[in-house]
């Protein structure tokens, strides 16, 4: 059963007529064509028994068809009302859908009352977000083959990264070596904007890079990722610049234990609270607790960032299929930061990583 099938199949159980999808991700994922639209209106439009349409930007359409979208795309000129177009396209289709599912986790304020303007009379009670969310939970074989190629090339980038460094340049110009080899071959996105931070500047867990130079004798911290056919890679290292002092090592070595021990407990059957505490419990026992300040992990697939979260208070239980970053951090001002992310996807009886640059400590030698 295709995803279109699945939403339809869930309008009719739900007795709504219209699901509005409108996350440009989402389309992404059911449509194969992606393209964020920016500030104009891109939608997909899955009825309970008839066939979708997209509604696209003009400048969108050509590349909506080739992508191999086989239903109707309509688009529209910039000077025109996209909802009063929608209302007509609709209306052709020779129905008058008065139960809507929206995505109320990404649909803006303003573009629901532009859609309650022309469906005056509809209700919007259906909320398809936890659907999709849940569809998008599983990966298939092809997408994981799409998300192993994307975490080959964090590796490569992660290489490029470590040869750059030196005193001589900023953490600006390290970041953008990363991303000019990454586009030499061919790969020309990156999953979010290249993280690299030297000293204490890692202190800030999703700081961007400054314009200071690499610090010798510190560590610095790469979170980097690729898009790689629709799908993304995310993951972080942190390597010695030269070497480093004891407590620096001390830091280093807590998270990594941490890391290792959530990866190896990363199995069917474990809830994603119970991973969370695995990696929190050993870096609260060696006394940084209040240092790790943010989940031990998120979805990963078409976004870099998606469902599940692992973190306390979620009780989802892990299943094969799902994948997701386990990413501890110690961050403390004014001293260091250590972050050490895979990405993996659960197997039958534990999980294998997207990524595979060593984790043990790296000691890079000064320029």
């Amino acid at each position: 059963m295709s995803h279109l099938q699945k939403v339809q199949n869930w309008l009719a159980e739900n007795q709504l007529d219209v699901a509005y999808i409108s996350d440009w991700k989402s389309i992404q994922y059911f449509t194969g064509f992606g393209s964020d639209p920016i500030e104009r209106t891109l939608a997909l439009f899955i009825f309970k028994d008839k066939d979708p349409f997209i509604f696209a930007p003009a400048l969108e359409v050509e590349a909506v068809k080739k992508a191999g979208w086989n239903y109707p795309v309509y688009g529209y000129l910039d000077h025109e009302d996209p909802y009063a177009l929608i209302k007509d396209h609709i209306t052709q289709l020779g129905v008058d859908p008065q139960k809507w599912a929206l995505e109320k986790n990404n649909l803006s304020v303003e573009r629901y009352e532009a859609l309650r303007k022309f469906f005056p009379n509809a209700t919007f009670t259906g909320n398809v977000s936890p659907l999709i969310e849940q569809e998008r939970l599983f990966k298939t074989e092809e997408e994981l083959a799409l998300l192993r190629e994307a975490g080959k090339w964090a590796d490569v980038a992660f290489e490029a990264g470590f040869k750059a460094l030196s005193t001589k340049v900023t953490e600006q110009d390290v970041a953008a070596e990363i991303e000019y080899e990454m586009k030499k071959n061919g790969i020309l996105h990156m999953s979010f904007d290249t993280i690299v931070q030297s000293g204490s500047n890692a202190a800030d867990p999703h700081g961007a890079p400054k314009a200071d130079l690499i610090q010798a004798n510190k560590l610095c911290l790469f979170d980097l990722g690729v898009e790689y056919q629709g799908y993304m890679s995310d993951a972080s290292r942190t390597v010695a610049f030269g070497e480093v002092d004891a407590k620096t090592k001390e830091i280093y070595d807590v998270c990594l234990e941490a890391q290792l021990a959530a990866q190896d407990a990363a199995k069917p059957g474990i809830r994603a609270a119970e991973l969370d505490k695995i990696a929190r419990d050993i870096i609260t026992k060696a006394g940084y607790g209040k240092y790790f300040i943010h989940r031990l992990g998120h979805g990963i697939g078409q976004s870099d960032h998606e469902f599940p979260s692992i973190m306390e208070g979620n009780e989802l239980i892990l299943q094969p299929g799902m994948c997701f970053s386990i990413e501890p951090g110690i961050y403390i001002p004014g001293v260091a930061g250590v972050r050490i992310e895979d990405c993996v996807y659960l197997t039958e009886n534990g999980n294998q990583s997207f990524t595979h640059t060593p984790k043990e400590l790296r000691t890079l030698p000064l320029d």
